[in-house]
């Protein structure tokens, strides 16, 4: 039986930092997709750049940490990464 890891990512817009949460077996594929525009829901705000990332040992764990980020304490989780990430590049 085949073990497939899942990573859960967070991937902020560089157009007005907005945050979006999703997870894939493949970070940098998935993250190349959201920048062709491949992705609907995240078309409109290229281009995007990675915030966070997390392994999940499989399928349904990924799915609720990625609820869970969605939420409101994961989203502020989120948003203290990106204001921490903010402040390091001024």
């Amino acid at each position: 039986m085949e073990i497939t890891e899942y990573i859960v990512y967070a991937i902020q817009s560089e157009v007005d930092g907005r945050i979006y949460v999703g997870f894939t077996e493949n970070v940098e594929r998935r993250l190349k997709w959201h920048n062709q525009g491949k992705t609907k829901s995240t078309k409109g705000f290229r281009p995007w750049k990675l915030l966070y990332t997390e392994i999940a040992t499989d399928r349904t764990a990924a799915r609720k940490r990625e609820v869970y980020l969605k939420g409101g304490s994961g989203k502020e989780f989120l948003k203290n990464i990106r204001d921490k990430s903010d402040e390091d590049n001024l």
